[in-house]
């Protein structure tokens, strides 16, 4: 309980589930099977989020008519009401991206079938219905427009933040969701949006217990509607023991380079690392709550890398540090998991594509976080459980538990 309640079970999640051993599975598949039985864009080797949605939400693979239905369904809902735009671009520019992202997406709120549905009085069975073979369900429809409407708030951001306010275009209907994103970002290479199809895909859900998935699964529980379940849960995602990790894994790297340089030797860079445990910090990326081995979501990133990049300086960096810093954090007898997470390679391979700035970093996180927790959220409702109220007790309370 001081600990921040690792390893108490205490949750139910059937989106994914997380093995210490194994990793991440999604519905059962592992990333790997993702990676091979999930359906690619033509000319794509790379899953699509689609995909992996269909997946989570209906526990079957999806086929190929399936997902490209799905693209064209967020295509359609992609679009944002007039206030929200204003608001985006009225933020000043110092206000950190993942302010503007929550608070667009709270704004979202009036657009809110579920809230407009409980104003109106709707029977609570009807949260979740069936009416002649078609789902009108509130939570289920709101979660889909969010995530049709997640990369137009993310693109304009970053378009007012980095790129001169310049528009984000049209949406194209022939492309699937990632692409468009791509487009809207500003980036058009075939690569870099075959990394974001990847990118969206592995980092959408990683069981319940982590920060932004518990806590829209907790502020969904009072029947607060997705967009402001969602928002509350990209609060905590921008903290920087969740989804802010990966940009300070670059500032750690950016720090490791300018004191020894681009390329550097196995004892030096052993030094600097034990130089930094000493000092009482720890070396970003590595180590996980829950995982004792390599992050799978960090090997497909590693593949995807060695496939693409292969030379590129900061990527051999990386992997220099991969060989390094395990068997140094195993000496000290004070590690469980010495191993890398997704966070010690995904600013890596965005920095070598030209997205250089870091702040951003976590909104792309975002993004692809909707797809787990909202999923979740759609079967939260359909299964009609209650509002999360654990019981806590007082130090004093615990020490008569322990006959103290």
């Amino acid at each position: 309980m001081y600990g921040g309640m690792r390893g108490i079970k205490g949750l139910v999640t059937e989106t994914s589930v997380l093995d210490p051993e194994e990793g991440i599975r999604f519905r059962g598949y592992s990333i790997p099977d993702c990676q091979k039985l999930l359906p690619k864009a033509k000319g794509g080797e790379e899953p699509l989020p689609e995909g992996l949605f269909w997946l989570l939400v209906t526990g079957d693979l999806p086929t190929e008519a399936q997902v490209r239905a799905l693209s064209k369904e967020w295509c359609k809902r992609a679009g944002l009401p007039s206030h929200v735009v204003t608001m985006l671009n009225n933020f000043p520019s110092n206000l950190h991206p993942m302010s503007q992202f929550s608070a667009a997406i709270t704004a979202l709120n009036s657009e809110s079938k579920f809230a407009k549905a409980y104003a109106d009085g709707v029977h609570k069975t009807k949260y979740w219905e069936v009416r002649d073979e078609t789902i009108a369900e509130y939570v289920y429809e709101d979660s889909m427009d969010l995530i049709a409407k997640l990369p137009v708030v993310a693109a304009t951001i970053y378009r007012n933040m980095y790129r001169d306010g310049k528009g984000i275009g049209a949406i194209d209907n022939s492309k699937d969701w990632s692409a468009n994103f791509t487009s809207m970002l500003g980036y058009e290479g075939h690569e870099f949006t075959e990394l974001m199809r990847l990118y969206l895909t592995i980092h959408s859900d990683h069981e319940g217990g982590n920060v932004s998935a518990h806590t829209v699964h907790l502020v969904g529980s009072a029947l607060s509607d997705p967009y402001l379940s969602f928002a509350a849960g990209m609060n905590g995602l921008a903290g920087p023991l969740h989804g802010l990790a990966n940009q300070e894994v670059l500032v750690f790297l950016r720090k490791l380079q300018k004191e020894l340089g681009e390329e550097t030797t196995d004892e030096k860079l052993k030094e600097f690392i034990w130089k930094t445990l000493k000092s009482g910090q720890v070396v970003p990326g590595y180590g996980h709550a829950v995982l004792r081995k390599t992050d799978p979501r960090y090997v497909c990133q590693r593949e995807f890398a060695l496939k693409h990049l292969p030379n590129d300086k900061l990527f051999k960096l990386v992997s220099q540090v991969f060989k390094v810093v395990p068997p140094i954090l195993l000496e000290t007898g004070k590690v469980k998991n010495p191993w890398p997470n997704v966070d010690a390679h995904s600013g890596v391979l965005l920095q070598y594509y030209g997205m250089k700035e870091m702040n951003y970093y976590t909104v792309l996180f975002g993004v692809s976080r909707a797809l787990g927790t909202l999923a979740s959220l759609i079967w939260d409702r359909a299964l009609g459980l209650p509002i999360e109220r654990p019981k806590s007790m007082s130090t004093d309370g615990l020490m008569k538990l322990v006959g103290k």
